[in-house]
């Protein structure tokens, strides 16, 4: 590939060399350099690419962007000057592989919660209407059955590219994405032609990278600020940044709500733990999903369905038939006992869950939740998560998330902090993970109810920089079925 064509979409503030370089690949890290390859010097949050240009070009590298040019330089090699590098990085790996999200159908998620609901449910909906589909989440990238393993909620640019140009080859014609504040403030997305996009909710969350939650909000508005007017934005009109997320933005506009006038409405008829009976629109559908929050995703579905020209009988047909997303109130039941698996991971998260639940439930049974909080995260929102445990619980058990390289009774110390004193008798803490869900289980008698919140559709605990096996529905089933 001539290097021009890379360079396309760039705006550039100097080159030196020669700019007719062939280009046989691309990369940012200097120790995958082979002969013609354009390496991209990335200034990171703890290590600087500039540092490598040198080793890059002693391994075979004929072009380099960079933002600022090396003390020496040989005229072997072009050099580009940009304004960033990340954004640069974006728009060449979309160059590389023939700007593959402008032949196909791309909407992109973002909020705090909801993400990976939503992306799932529009990947399902529009696989049971026949689509050939693709979908880029936190829980998996797919191409129709094919899954792979996803390493982030919004992956590397050149790796998102070549995602979606395999996916053209596989026919598929829609992807649905998430788009993380991480993805948006790293230039991720950059390069990338959405069709449209979705604005779900904010709340507490990722302070520790964004510091305030201005500049995290500000961070999620920047997607809807560079939609092009071709497509459209769907936002959430009962979240209080709803209507902020769209100003000025030159895509059209809509609105879907539970609460607020919007253009698409929804109301939840009758619900209990097997599902919920809808009305979206003026027309019912019975769903297995539960709780206000599924309903306000599958608003934003249907919302979403409508704007990409689909049958409204069909897409509620659709919606209708759809499983509950892997790890995002996820019902099991043995011995009379109703648990419940959920990705909970923030204060909103898990307010919205346990209201749920307390929405359904009788009164006259005992909600017994598991609860922790990973480790090397935003520390702040840790007494918040216990404070609303405590009081919507009857039992608590604070336990272990995935502690990373913190002291996992640290973190247990701080979430007990935020539980309000006339509320200490609730809760008790054990940090081995698995003693606390068997803790739970032995607890609980026939009618109560157990939520296991925080980890979802993970199967794993890291522990000390280790990946260790552990799944919270194995092991609630396990400590279910062989209660005494």
């Amino acid at each position: 590939m001539d290097f021009k064509e890379l360079l396309f979409g760039i705006s550039l503030e100097s080159v030196s060399g020669s700019t007719s370089v062939p280009i046989a690949s691309v990369t940012t890290d200097s120790r995958t350099v082979s002969t013609n390859t354009l390496f991209i010097a990335i200034r990171g949050l703890r290590h600087d690419g500039h540092e490598h240009i040198d080793d890059a070009i002693k391994k075979g590298a004929t072009a380099i962007i960079c933002e600022y040019f090396p003390e020496k330089q040989t005229d072997l090699v072009t050099y580009v000057q940009v304004p960033s590098s990340r954004r640069a990085y974006s728009i060449v790996s979309s160059n590389f592989h023939d700007r593959p999200s402008e032949k196909l159908k791309l909407v992109g998620v973002t909020g705090t919660n909801g993400k990976t609901s939503i992306v799932q449910l529009l990947f399902d909906t529009f696989q049971h209407l026949g689509h050939s589909v693709g979908k880029l989440s936190t829980i998996g990238n797919t191409i129709n059955q094919q899954n792979y393993p996803a390493t982030h909620t919004t992956p590397d640019p050149m790796e998102t590219n070549a995602f979606l140009a395999k996916m053209l080859g596989a026919g598929v014609s829609h992807c649905f994405m998430e788009v993380s504040s991480h993805g948006i403030d790293q230039c991720r997305i950059d390069g990338l032609q959405f069709a449209g996009g979705i604005f779900t909710n904010l709340t507490h969350d990722h302070l520790d990278y964004h510091n305030t939650f201005e500049n995290y909000r500000d961070t999620k508005k920047r997607f809807f600020d560079s939609l092009p007017a071709s497509a459209f934005s769907i936002s959430n009109k009962d979240d209080r940044n709803g209507e902020f997320m769209l100003q000025n933005c030159d895509a059209k506009k809509h609105f879907y709500g539970l609460k607020n006038t919007a253009d698409f409405k929804a109301k939840i008829l009758e619900h209990d733990f097997s599902g919920m009976q809808l009305r979206i629109n003026d027309k019912e559908i019975w769903t297995s999903l539960i709780g206000d929050f599924n309903a306000s995703n599958m608003l934003a579905v249907y919302a979403c369905t409508d704007l990409l020209n689909v049958d409204s009988e069909q897409a509620l047909s659709a919606l209708s038939a759809i499983e509950p997303v892997l790890g995002r109130f996820n019902v099991v039941s043995a011995q009379n006992i109703i648990a419940i698996i959920d990705y909970a991971h923030t204060p909103d998260a898990l307010d919205h869950v346990l209201k749920t639940i307390n929405k359904i439930r009788t009164g006259n049974e005992l909600l017994i939740t598991v609860v922790g909080c990973g480790g090397e995260r935003d520390k702040a929102k840790r007494p918040v998560m216990g404070k609303i445990a405590s009081i919507l619980s009857d039992k608590v058990i604070f336990t272990s998330d995935n502690p990373r390289n913190e002291d996992p009774d640290q973190i247990i110390e701080e979430i007990e902090s935020g539980v309000p004193a006339e509320y200490f008798k609730k809760y008790l803490s054990i940090s081995n993970r698995a003693q606390a869900i068997k803790t739970a289980c032995q607890l609980a008698h026939s009618g109560d109810i157990i939520l296991v919140a925080g980890k979802g559709h993970e199967t794993y605990q890291e522990i000390k920089g280790e990946r260790t096996d552990f799944d919270d529905v194995k092991e609630l089933k396990k400590q279910l079925q062989t209660k005494n």
